[in-house]
């Protein structure tokens, strides 16, 4: 079952000017599976430390095209059927753009599930959770800083493909804060 969500990235801005446009610092991805905060939560985690480490954030563009990478990355040898004959023949990653070594599967997981949203034209109508993740303005010198993030209610937030900023305006939100602080509140296993 697919719990679809869409994760809109934001850039902080400590000092806005006169000549930002804004929407070249918001990118949005659509997640057509496990939206729930569980999973999104966790694999954000797992970003913002694998991008403090080597010290590779750079704003919400590039930060959305590293979700998705590596959410594709991950569904790559996933076939939960365990079936050998939907197995993927790759013995260098460049093998997976031979039709060939892949037409024989049915849907191939890692080519499906994701999009690049423009946060213009409005989001699908069917997403579960909406969540918002603002990056803080830095440099590649500066010490990695705490990334905020807003999670939806379940189903929290008007269904209908129309603007998607006012899907997000009018969203009631199950948690605002840092994302660290997510993890712990939202993730945390009942008593």
């Amino acid at each position: 079952m697919s719990t679809r969500s869409q994760l809109r990235f934001v850039q902080r801005v400590e000092q806005p000017s006169e000549t930002d446009g804004g929407d070249e610092r918001i990118a949005q991805v659509y997640r057509h599976s496990d939206g729930y905060p569980a999973s999104v939560l966790r694999d954000l985690a797992q970003l913002k430390e694998l991008l403090d480490a080597i010290r590779a954030e750079r704003g919400p563009a590039y930060t959305a095209a590293t979700v998705v990478f590596l959410d594709k990355l991950s569904t790559v040898g996933f076939y939960p059927d365990g079936d050998p004959e939907r197995t993927i023949d790759a013995a260098q990653p460049a093998d997976l753009l031979e039709p060939s070594n892949i037409e024989h599967l049915d849907q191939p997981l890692f080519l499906l599930g994701h999009g690049v949203e423009n946060p213009a034209d409005g989001i699908h109508g069917d997403e579960e959770y909406l969540y918002v993740v603002e990056l803080p303005t830095t440099n590649a010198f500066d010490e990695p800083a705490e990334w905020t993030v807003k999670v939806s209610g379940h189903s929290a937030f008007p269904r209908w493909d129309g603007p998607t900023d006012e899907a997000f305006e009018q969203a009631t939100w199950q948690f605002e804060g840092a994302l660290s602080v997510a993890l712990d509140d939202l993730l945390a296993e009942p008593v």
